[in-house]
């Protein structure tokens, strides 16, 4: 003991020299090997006060536990769901959260409302995913469209979606009009398959007053790969205030007319195109052909 006393009896410089070493960044060990200290408790004296350098700090892994704990205590959640929400033993939750108020007990009723919710939320989560892949198996069942195909799809698409001419109202012109941003690429699919140039097409515009229609114009000019300018003028529709409307937000962008011009005999071949595909529908011995 006398000479541990002896060696360290100027302990107020060795204490200077270790806080300046500390200060600097130093770890314990790294001022034991500098001083040649090799007494614990002499060294943690030394350094007494001084905190140790963030480095040397070693990150606790449950700080984000302890944080995301308190905040769902805060939210009124019993000790029983954090800890099967975040994995972690009951006794640790207890300490993290103990200074906390105790959240307000709810009404049977209300819990099992609650609880009923989140199974259906749970519920509609496997919906969900069960559409998207139903969605995405039919996708790949089509694979490739023939010309014929995209012929026959394109007469069918026209005469459902396509403007036509009646008795009463003579209109031999190809106009049509979709809100449906794939309908209209599918459409000018089929006229480039019947050789329609593009600059014979003309487009405008139908859309909400209430709506963005710079935004919209914007939207269909890129979608058809036209110039906005080159648009006809847009058709603004006045809203009745008395109905309550389900095409609103940032995704209704209108309808988009689009317009062949110089069409009459085009549109004389579509009607005659779907009087035949609903003739060869229809023939009674269809079922025998090969």
């Amino acid at each position: 003991m006398a000479q541990t006393q002896g060696r360290y009896a100027d302990f107020e410089g060795l204490r200077e020299r270790a806080v300046a070493l500390r200060r600097a960044g130093y770890s314990l060990r790294q001022i034991r090997d500098e001083l040649k200290i090799y007494n614990n408790d002499i060294l943690n004296r030394l350094v007494k006060g001084e905190p140790p350098p963030a480095w040397t700090k070693r990150p606790n892994a449950k700080d984000d536990l302890r944080a995301r704990a308190r905040e769902l205590r805060l939210q009124g959640w019993t000790y029983d769901r954090i800890e099967a929400e975040l994995g972690c033993a009951k006794s640790s939750v207890s300490l993290w959260v103990r200074d906390l108020p105790k959240p307000e007990r709810r009404d049977p009723q209300e819990q099992a409302k609650l609880a009923a919710r989140k199974r259906w939320e749970h519920e509609l989560t496997i919906r969900d995913e069960k559409r998207r892949q139903t969605k995405a198996a039919a996708a790949q069942e089509i694979g490739d469209l023939s010309d014929r195909e995209l012929f026959a799809i394109g007469v069918a698409l026209y005469w459902a979606e396509g403007t036509k001419d009646k008795p009463h109202a003579r209109r031999e012109r190809v106009t049509f009009v979709n809100s449906d941003s794939g309908v209209i690429r599918l459409f000018l699919a089929w006229l480039e398959l019947l050789g329609v140039e593009r600059e014979d097409i003309g487009y405008r515009l139908m859309i909400h007053e209430s709506a963005d229609v710079e935004a919209a114009e914007k939207y269909w000019a890129d979608l058809v790969g036209a110039d906005r300018g080159s648009f006809g003028k847009t058709t603004l529709k006045r809203h009745n205030p008395k109905t309550v409307r389900k095409n609103t937000g940032d995704a209704y962008r209108g309808c988009l007319v689009l317009t062949v011009r110089q069409s009459a005999d085009l549109y004389r071949r579509i009607e005659g195109w779907w009087y035949g595909i609903v003739g060869a529908a229809t023939t009674p011995d269809r079922k025998n052909r090969t």
